[in-house]
C-alpha cells in the first residue's frame, strides 16, 4: 500500500475500526462540562448523552489547517501518498481547512500525491463511503483509482435519519419553534437526509417513532434496489434497542447480510441530540 487514506472522527466510526482498517483519523474537538476533548467515539458517549437528556449543552469545533497537516506529514514524511475523505462541506468548515494543509503540504513534499475530497457526507454515511474506499485500496485500486470511485458513488450514499427531540433540530434552524412543539404534543417524528450539497435537509414526517424507523426501511427498499447492499450502517445517539430493531427489519426486508451499528459521535450528536438514528446505503440518488 502506497498511499495512506485519512479521515476525520465525523464518519463515527468505532476507534478501533480505524486501526482495523489501516486508517487514520484527525478529531474534531467537543467542549463539554467546561472541558474540552477530541472526539472520539471510546465508550465515553453514554455519559455525554445523559448530560444532554438532562439539559446540558454541547460546542463543537472543526479540524483547523495545522491539525490536519499535522497528521498529513506524518504519512508523506514517511513516503506515502495521501488521499483525503472530510466530513461534508455543508455542515463544517473541515474539509475547507484539510485543502489548505493540503495546499501547503504540497509545496513541501512536491514528489508525493496529496488529493482531499468533500465527502458530502456525515455520520456513519461518511463512514461507510470510506469502508468502501479502504475495500478498494485492499483490492489493489491505486489512490487515482480509490478517488474516483469516490467522487463517482458520493452521491449514491444515501442518508436517512430520525431524532426523537425536536427541539435539537429547532435550535440548529431546521424548523421553527412552532413546527417543534406542535410536532413534540402529537409525537410527529421528522424524516431527513443529506441531499446533494452535504446539508441536513427536513424530508417528510411520520407519526411515531416506529412509522418513522419503517419509513427509513422503504426508503432502503426504494432507493437501495439494484445495489450491492450486503453491508448497511446504522448510527443511533444512545438508543440501541432502536437500532437492533431497525437492523432485524433491514435484514428481514432488505436482505442485509451485515449491519454496522455504531453511536453518533459526540460532535454530531450535540447537534442531533439523544435518540437520533440514522441509516446509510448505497441507493440510485439521495
Amino acid at each position: 500500500m502506497d498511499f495512506q487514506i485519512i479521515t476525520d472522527s465525523c464518519c463515527d466510526f468505532p476507534t478501533p475500526m480505524y486501526k482495523t482498517l489501516g486508517l487514520t483519523f484527525v478529531p474534531l474537538t467537543v467542549e463539554f462540562r467546561g472541558n474540552t476533548f477530541d472526539d472520539k467515539n471510546d465508550g465515553s458517549l453514554k455519559d455525554m448523552y445523559a448530560g444532554l437528556r438532562a439539559g446540558e449543552a454541547a460546542k463543537t469545533s472543526a479540524v483547523n489547517p495545522s491539525r490536519w497537516s499535522q497528521v498529513m506529514e506524518e504519512s508523506l514524511a514517511a513516503g506515502k501518498d495521501v488521499l483525503v475523505l472530510a466530513f461534508s462541506s455543508g455542515l463544517s468548515t473541515t474539509y475547507q481547512s484539510a485543502v489548505i494543509a493540503a495546499g501547503e503540504l504540497k509545496e513541501k513534499y512536491p514528489e508525493r500525491k496529496i488529493q482531499v475530497i468533500d465527502t458530502l457526507c456525515a455520520s456513519m454515511g461518511q463512514g461507510l463511503l470510506v469502508w468502501y474506499a479502504c475495500r478498494k485500496r485492499d483490492a489493489g485500486l491505486s489512490l487515482e483509482e480509490v478517488a474516483q470511485w469516490v467522487l463517482d458513488n458520493r452521491l449514491h450514499l444515501c442518508h436517512w435519519f430520525t431524532v426523537d427531540d425536536l427541539m435539537y433540530l429547532k435550535r440548529g434552524g431546521r424548523i421553527s419553534a412552532a413546527t417543534a412543539l406542535v410536532g413534540t404534543m402529537l409525537q410527529i417524528k421528522p424524516l431527513l437526509h443529506v441531499d446533494d450539497e452535504g446539508h441536513l435537509i427536513n424530508m417528510t414526517k411520520a407519526r411515531g417513532r416506529k412509522a418513522a424507523i419503517d419509513a427509513m426501511v422503504k426508503k432502503a427498499q426504494e432507493l437501495g434496489a439494484g445495489y450491492d447492499n450486503s453491508t448497511m450502517f446504522i448510527s443511533h445517539g444512545d438508543c440501541l434497542s432502536d437500532a437492533e430493531y431497525l437492523s432485524r427489519q433491514l435484514k428481514e426486508k432488505c436482505g442485509v447480510k451485515d449491519v454496522v451499528i455504531s453511536y453518533v459521535g459526540a460532535v454530531i450528536g450535540s447537534h442531533s441530540g439523544p435518540g437520533t438514528l440514522a441509516l446509510f446505503f448505497l441507493g440510485k440518488h439521495r
